[in-house]
């Protein structure tokens, strides 16, 4: 009986549902939108995967200089991939063919010089044709593959979105020289990276070997077995004639593939990871709504509740009945939520193929477990919402029933609830202030820990500190807007409870969104100040994509005119024995060092470079236990062994590597150096003369940028703002669902109020003044949870700046005032925007009808 009830009441109480199904609806369908998204990126890179090891049973890889090669593989005493590994490999008694390939980057620039296809999966490869002509890898659909260093062929996806031709004349952007090249044909591949979005170019083989490696040597040799020999036999063979080195690694096609798989598993897993997060505080700010539309109903339905109660429902069958309610509701909105969410899934699903991307085009996955996740997602958050509301319903007593008096809000509950919140924000910034002046994984945990508790501390105890706060305007609101401010004021402090939740909502939202912001603006002052302070250079040259400049490059910007000194970083890895990865390590010039750039030294000094010393980050030095004087066991690229001092620790920056090595110490051990940047000082300064000079040298490369003090500072701040703005969109849902907590709050307290109403109505109170408090109350709740929100917000920024400020040179908090401004303002707005309907609907009713309402 008290089942049919439940669903009964929650179809005679759907319009004041209404808020609480879109809350729900609008968390689960982001829950199911980034699954249905990830599982369908997964299951088209795997589809791509599958089919891009056309014709290859075995493949022989280069892992210091093959196609994912970069200076963190570079270590280890590498032995080459020669002309004579790939005859040796062609006459393996189970090879029919053998393919050496080179790779590297490779960018097509467009009619205005920009390089087309999607960041750095764009590259090039070598055309590797068999006795009869063709590679099976690359399919030719027009024309033929490159013959010599004039011509290319690209994938048909670039040529069809770039509308290139067999016979067009394109620019080719490598690490050193561009050329101009005539394509010679379009082919067909199922490289994923071609797939995702970026571009694929052929080469003829010497070309290739030209501009990414030495003549005579490849990245890789892909072998295919004749009929009768498996994969695994011909990798046993392959095994007995390649280099015994520590850098070639042997794989068959299996392996190739699982391997990439892996990798796939692993992007999507993340990028799930990450959306789910940003769901899961969406669904947070949800329970704050979902919990004050139940507590409201139990308010208004006191009196029905106390009926069932004296006609025999015990307190248990009320729970459960309040419990239903909300399994109901969390059931249809989960439902609908998922329905939406697919439509989101297939929507990102369009947009990333309408960027290009190949492996977007393939079938949208819906997989049990997203049904299944989104279903529970839903109902149990309801559940959850629901739980407090349903104890406070099952203790209304059964006389209740008899009075037709407000229950008044019991005093007691709030001072425990004060006492909880108070400790456990007392707890939490005890533990902040105590970890964030350390260092370490350890003290990190401790920090985000700390910052939970107090997160979860101000939120307990918002409805003590909405008093007070709110309290502040009533003069304001007094003398600007006459009767409805007063009014407004004192409907906004009457009951904590209710304001608490709607505000907390907001606080939410606002509080990671002013975090990120004062963290960002901090981490773009911190490196504003480097370049300015740290960098005495005139101009950094670096390639785009973490791509290295070429030897010629280098020499062709340390002979451009106006130049008076450069200094190349060359960087390499060191292998440490007690270190899971390399380490990082750039290669300068002791002498030339103070005249480009100036480390922030915490300990030691500079001038140990000169003795053969190693300069290390103070991050580094922090996990690893160094201090100034500790000798490092390293093996350098070459293979060899060595011990290495650390002469002096630096805080990191934006401009140097983890670590800095003499390049006289590292040119012993390295036999092709990877220069990731130049930094260049003019004979007459930075004048726009050398700007344009160094851009000359470098035949005007796409790929190449040139950059003054403040062009770097200027792309930091690009870099900063954009992941921002990403952090912000996925923030929106969680600021919208709050936002439905405040129409939900006031159109509710409109059902709630209409004798009251009707009352102010009848004693003077005109539409106008009614329509005015609503929206004055609105807009104090909001701009109170805003306030509420920048200051927990700060409060974090503060304890990760503390906690890393040691470590990053130059770091200190800075407050974007005007921004924090905005938000406060921008929701006072919303909460205005959000009282427009429920104030239209509090003078919809006559006053009649309104005091008739009890």
């Amino acid at each position: 009986m008290l089942y049919r009830t439940a669903l009964r009441n929650v179809l005679a109480h759907k319009g004041r549902l209404l808020m609480t199904v879109l809350a729900v609806l609008l968390g689960t369908a982001f829950v199911a939108g980034t699954l249905v998204f990830a599982d369908s990126v997964d299951a088209s890179f795997r589809n791509s995967i599958s089919s891009s090891y056309r014709g290859i049973s075995v493949q022989v890889t280069d892992t210091a200089t093959g196609p994912d090669a970069g200076p963190m593989d570079r270590t280890g005493g590498a032995q080459p991939l020669t002309d004579a590994t790939l005859r040796a490999l062609a006459a393996l008694p189970g090879t029919a063919a053998a393919r050496g390939t080179v790779t590297g980057f490779a960018g097509i620039a467009d009619a205005q010089g920009k390089l087309i296809g999607r960041r750095g999966d764009t590259h090039g490869t070598n055309w590797s044709p068999g006795p009869d002509g063709s590679d099976p890898r690359y399919p030719m659909l027009q024309g033929a593959g490159p013959s010599d260093e004039h011509g290319i062929a690209v994938d048909s996806g670039t040529a069809a979105a770039r509308h290139f031709k067999v016979g067009d004349t394109v620019r080719l952007a490598v690490t050193g020289p561009v050329a101009q090249v005539t394509v010679t044909g379009i082919f067909r591949t199922d490289d994923p990276q071609v797939r995702a979005g970026g571009s694929l170019v052929l080469l003829d083989t010497a070309t290739a070997q030209r501009y990414y490696g030495k003549p005579g040597e490849y990245g890789a040799v892909a072998l295919t077995a004749k009929p009768g020999v498996g994969a695994d036999e011909l990798a046993a063979q392959a095994a007995r004639v390649v280099p015994g080195s520590s850098n070639i690694e042997i794989q068959t096609v299996d392996q190739l593939r699982s391997a990439q798989l892996k990798l796939v598993e692993l992007a999507s897993r993340t990028l799930e990871f990450v959306l789910l997060c940003f769901a899961a505080i969406a669904l947070f700010v949800g329970i704050f709504v979902i919990s004050n539309t139940f507590s409201m109903l139990i308010a208004q339905r006191t009196r029905e509740l106390a009926l069932l109660r004296a006609v025999g429902a015990s307190r248990r069958q009320v729970r459960r009945s309040v419990l239903a309610e909300a399994s109901v509701v969390g059931a249809v909105a989960s439902v609908l939520g998922l329905l939406v969410g697919i439509g989101i899934g297939s929507g990102m699903q369009a947009l990333m193929s309408s960027w290009g991307s190949q492996a977007m085009a393939g079938t949208l996955v819906i997989a049990p477990t997203t049904v299944l996740v989104t279903l529970l997602a839903g109902v149990l958050v309801t559940i959850v919402s629901a739980l407090l509301p349903a104890v406070r319903a099952s203790r209304v007593p059964p006389m209740a029933a008899l009075n037709s008096v407000e229950a008044p809000i019991r005093r007691r509950g709030l001072v425990l609830r004060n006492s909880v919140g108070l400790a456990l924000a007392v707890l939490g910034l005890a533990v902040v202030l105590f970890e964030s002046g350390r260092h370490g994984e350890g003290a990190m945990r401790l920090v985000a820990l700390g910052a939970l508790l107090l997160v979860l501390g101000v939120l307990v105890l918002t409805p003590l500190l909405s008093r007070p706060a709110i309290a502040l305007v009533g003069p304001v609101y007094g003398r600007l807007f006459g009767v409805s401010g007063r009014l407004a004021r004192r409907n906004a402090v009457r009951n904590p409870r209710r304001t608490a939740a709607t505000a907390s909502a907001l606080t939410i939202g606002i509080g990671l969104i002013s975090a990120l912001t004062v963290l960002g603006s901090s981490m773009t002052s911190a490196v504003d100040q480097q370049v300015t302070e740290g960098m005495r250079a005139d101009y950094q040259v670096s390639a785009l994509f973490g791509q290295p400049l070429s030897p010629a490059a280098i020499a062709a910007i340390a002979a451009a005119p106006g130049v008076a000194a450069t200094e190349p970083l060359d960087q390499e890895a060191l292998q440490l024995p007690d270190q899971p990865a390399p380490m990082g390590v750039a290669g300068v010039d002791p002498a030339g060092l103070d005249r480009q750039m100036v480390p922030t030294m915490v300990s030691g000094s500079t001038a140990a470079l000169a003795q053969g010393q190693l300069l290390v980050e103070q991050a580094s030095a922090s996990r690893s236990g160094w201090t100034v004087g500790t000798s490092l066991n390293v093996t350098y690229p070459d293979g060899s062994a060595g011990t290495l001092t650390i002469g002096g620790i630096f805080q990191s920056s934006d401009l140097e590597g983890p670590s800095l090595l003499s390049e006289a110490v590292l040119r012993r051990h390295v036999t092709r150096p990877f220069y990731g940047s130049v930094l260049v000082r003019g004979t007459d300064g930075a004048t726009a003369a050398l700007q344009q000079a160094l851009r000359d040298a470098t035949g005007d490369n796409p790929l190449i940028q040139v950059q003054s003090h403040h062009d770097l500072q200027v792309a930091f701040a690009a870099r900063t703002v954009l992941l921002l703005e990403v952090m912000y969109g996925l923030l929106t849902m969680a600021v919208v669902i709050a936002v439905l907590g405040v129409v939900n709050t006031l159109a509710m307290s409109v059902f709630e109020r209409r004798c009251e109403i009707g009352l102010l109505r009848a004693i003077g109170l005109d539409r106008s003044g009614v329509r005015r408090m609503l929206r004055l109350e609105a807009v104090v709740i909001a701009v109170f949870g805003a306030v509420l929100g920048v200051a927990t917000g700060v409060l974090l920024a503060w304890s990760v700046v503390r906690m890393t400020k040691d470590a990053v040179a130059d770091l200190s908090l800075v407050l974007p005032y005007g921004q924090l401004t905005l938000y406060v303002l921008g929701a006072g707005a919303v909460g205005l925007l959000a009282a427009l309907w429920p104030a239209r609907l509090a003078t919809r009713a006559g006053v009649l009808a309104g005091i008739a309402a009890e």
